[in-house]
This record gives C-alpha cells, structure tokens and sequence, in this order.
C-alpha cells in the first residue's frame, strides 16, 4: 500500500546540492489501471498502481536494461524526466522532491509517503510547500504522460 501526499512547492530550499538525487525516466503502458516502467539511475522497475489518490495498492518489479527499453518503445504519451531530491524529515520521514524536465520544466512537486493514513492525515508540511495538491489527479504524472505537451503544466 502506498500513502502517499503531494504538494505544490513555493520555494525550493536553498542547499538542494547538498542531499542525494535521482535521474528519472519514467513511461507509462496503460493510465486506467496505471502500468508504469521506470528508470531510476541504473535501476529498472515496472509498477502497477490501483485507483486512488491519497492510498492506493502499489507493486513494484524488477526489470532488465533490455525490458525496460523494449517496454518504453510501446509506451503512450508523453515519456516523463525529472530529478528526484531526497530530503530526510522528522519520524523517518522523506520528501521526494521532483524537479521535472521538459516539456513540464515549470512543474516542481514534494511528495511524502507514509506509514499509515492517520500519519499522513496529521502531517504538517514544511513552510516551503506550497498547495496540497494530493486529491488532484491532474499531478499524478500518469495524468501529465497523457497531456498535449505544447500546454505544459504547472503554470495554473
């Protein structure tokens, strides 16, 4: 199960240089149900992810180099860039902090994830985030791999 929130950003933090990152690629195979393959670093990753917004099932597999290019040959839409900060919270807490790359270079998203709906329900973000965009389904990056890019997001 992942429990996840996600927040629209006002300010990026100052010493962003300063905490681990990964380069992102990810594609997606179907949006209803979402069928993803990733590319994180070196790591290749095919994931199913059920309806929802703040719970949803999650499952995660492995893939080869080779699969992942394959795979991402028959992907729809738009193929999906960024780079992901890892910035350490309280209670073992992580920001995943996505800085997208073109055609949504003007998207930057904050994502924690949670051990349980009653955590995620009390949380009290950061100063630097901005909206909690969670229950919107226009940040899930399945809904952006679908969007006509010459109308990029994160402009609204």
């Amino acid at each position: 199960m992942e429990i996840e929130k996600k927040f629209l950003i006002k300010s990026l933090p100052n010493d962003l240089e300063h905490y681990p990152h990964k380069v992102i690629e990810q594609a997606y195979l179907s949006t209803e149900p979402v069928v993803r393959i990733r590319k994180s670093d070196e790591d290749y990753i095919l994931t199913y992810k059920s309806k929802g917004f703040l719970a949803r099932e999650e499952y995660n597999m492995p893939l080869t180099k080779e699969a992942y290019y394959h795979l991402r040959e028959k992907a729809d839409g738009n193929i999906i860039s960024k780079t992901r900060y890892l910035l350490p919270l309280a209670d073992n807490l992580t920001i995943e902090l996505d800085i997208f790359n073109p055609p949504f270079e003007t998207l930057v998203l904050a994502e924690v994830e949670f051990l349980s709906v009653e955590q995620a329900n009390h949380f009290i973000p950061p100063d630097w985030f901005g909206e909690d965009v969670t229950y919107s389904p226009e940040y899930h990056n399945s809904y952006l791999s679908a969007q006509n890019t010459s109308n990029s997001m994160g402009t609204e």
